[in-house]
């Protein structure tokens, strides 16, 4: 597993200041089949999505599951799962 490209949008408003935050994290796996990465991709999306995190500034609003794309690498030898995920982050300036 590897936390992969983020990418950061402003969504301030006139009470405080905001971001929306979208970042991928991906699954490597040398595993014939994808059925071992898409195992773990799950078990990653369930442990982010329903857990309490806390930040050193600001306030996780949402964090959403947005999409996953499967394919094969290297010659057919690795399975690659990126999953994609979007945060709001309000109050931190």
């Amino acid at each position: 597993m590897t936390l992969g490209p983020e990418d950061v949008r402003d969504r301030s408003d006139a009470s405080s200041p905001g971001a929306w935050h979208k970042f991928t994290v991906s699954v490597i796996s040398q595993a014939a089949g994808f059925s071992s990465a898409k195992a773990t991709a799950a078990a990653i999306s369930d442990a982010l999505i329903d857990a309490p995190l806390s930040l050193s500034a600001g306030r996780l609003v949402a964090l959403n599951f947005d999409r996953a794309r499967a394919r094969r690498e290297s010659g057919g030898q690795l399975r690659r799962i990126d999953l994609t995920f979007r945060a709001r982050i309000d109050g931190a300036a």
